[in-house]
């Protein structure tokens, strides 16, 4: 039955026994439906309004079929996937292993590889139903914490280049430089064409470069600074990030499993938690390698690069440096800038960064609550190299992993990060978002 070309939504929703195995097939069932529905309707680019509120009935009714059965059975898939919590699967491979094991409760790869070729705007948001089973992994106890331990394990990557940086102290990632400097590892982001925003590629390397300097027992500081980039009006200056690539959004580059949620529990809690190493051990401290992070701003923070500020112990910044979390104008959840920033800041001034848009000079009263010292240019090499010698004292990592614990419980960065899997990736496919970075793609290619 068709009103317009559009398939009326008709299957009454799955009922559920509590038995596993066959809650699975009625879920695998109706969604089954549904993509039959969806089959019938044009591309999403093609759709005229009747054919989109049919798709959106669909996937609504889906979506909540999905909730539904893995509010019940979420850490019973979870305990499948991972053989019992003995295998720790990082997300993108637990998510694919849930595609196989349990059709229709997360997309498959081949509606994965079909997403990958359209810009945001015209996929038909598969990504979503992702977050809501990353969503309730998370929310669980048992389920959230063991991912979270997943994806504080070194990646292999870094495992294989760890003996030549142990050797040489360089490491010359596509998008990052790790230079060993005494006892520090510099990290470079060296995304020049694009103020250094952060985009897939840079995340990944990220990861290693963070892992690398976890790794190296002759490391003792983490250096976190931005490159020289290629940008008209900041030619030839450093910069430390202009946050997510908008482009790359625009474009359909930014994923939900290796960006958007990838990065906040791969190499941004790394540096905040530090690099799990011995998953049987019993205590925190046992369990894993955590070191002093200092980050120097030059020019500014912007967005993503921002929240990298909020983990850091020390940040130095250029005295026409500034920070801010344009959450408002993009649209979209700023990371977990809406969890940290108000410990720094207090509420009423986190309220103006996050829903106003405010820019905090570094220089500023308030600019001071988010970085420790300001320095002219000329002096930065120097005061770079204080802090790495203050930063390394012995008892420096200690009293870190006592503030983290103290300041970010576990469970309340879980729990955060269970909201933030749906929110977000909500927002990311949002008309309001959609409208915005295609205007501003345009604006770009009307300046070319």
């Amino acid at each position: 039955m068709t009103t317009t070309g559009a398939p009326v939504w008709e299957a009454a929703a799955p009922g559920l026994s509590g038995v596993l195995d066959d809650d699975a097939r009625a879920l695998a069932g109706y969604v089954a439906v549904g993509e039959r529905a969806l089959a019938g309707l044009p591309p999403k680019a093609g759709r005229d309004g009747p054919q989109r509120q049919a798709a959106d009935r669909v996937h609504t009714a889906c979506r909540a079929a999905r909730r539904t059965f893995l509010a019940r059975h979420v850490d019973a898939v979870y305990d499948l996937l991972t053989d019992g919590r003995t295998s720790h699967l990082r997300l993108p491979a637990l998510v694919r292993a849930a595609a196989e094991r349990f059709p229709g409760l997360v997309p498959s790869t081949a509606q994965m590889a079909a997403e990958r070729r359209h810009v945001q705007a015209d996929k038909e948001g598969r990504e979503i139903d992702q977050g809501i089973f990353c969503a309730a992994v998370l929310r669980s106890a048992t389920a959230g914490r063991h991912l979270i331990d997943a994806m504080l394990r070194p990646t292999p990557r870094a495992l294989g280049l760890l003996a030549d940086f142990r050797r040489t102290g360089v490491a010359e990632l596509d998008a990052v430089l790790v230079e060993r400097r005494g006892h520090a590892a510099e990290v470079t982001f060296r995304n020049a064409h694009c103020l250094n925003a952060e985009d897939a590629g840079l995340i990944a390397d990220l990861e290693t470069a963070v892992d690398l300097t976890l790794l190296d027992d002759q490391v003792r500081v983490g250096v976190l600074r931005g490159g020289e980039v290629d940008h008209p009006r900041y030619r030839g200056r450093r910069v430390f990030s202009a946050g997510i690539n908008l482009s790359e959004l625009r474009d359909g580059a930014i994923p939900l499993l290796e960006f958007l949620l990838g990065r906040e529990l791969g190499y941004v809690n790394k540096m905040c938690r530090g690099l799990l190493v011995d998953v049987a051990a019993g205590t925190w401290s046992d369990r894993t390698v955590a070191k002093p992070w200092l980050g120097v701003v030059d020019s500014f923070a912007i967005g993503g690069g921002m929240q990298l500020l909020l983990v850091l112990d020390r940040v130095i910044a250029e005295p026409d440096a500034y920070f801010s979390l344009p959450a408002a104008e993009e649209g979209i959840v700023p990371g977990l800038g809406n969890l940290r920033l108000t410990r720094l800041t207090g509420a009423r001034l986190a309220r103006q960064v996050v829903l106003g848009g405010r820019r905090i000079p570094a220089a500023s009263a308030e600019g001071r609550l988010i970085c420790d010292e300001v320095v002219e240019p000329q002096d930065m090499r120097d005061a770079i190299d204080r802090a790495v010698e203050e930063l390394g004292a012995p008892a420096v990592a200690a009293n870190r992993r006592m503030l983290v614990l103290a300041e970010e419980p576990l469970d309340v960065f879980r729990e955060y990060l269970a909201e933030f899997a749906y929110a977000q990736v909500l927002r990311a496919y949002s008309d309001d978002v959609l409208a915005k970075v295609e205007r501003r793609w345009q604006r770009r290619g009307a300046r070319r």
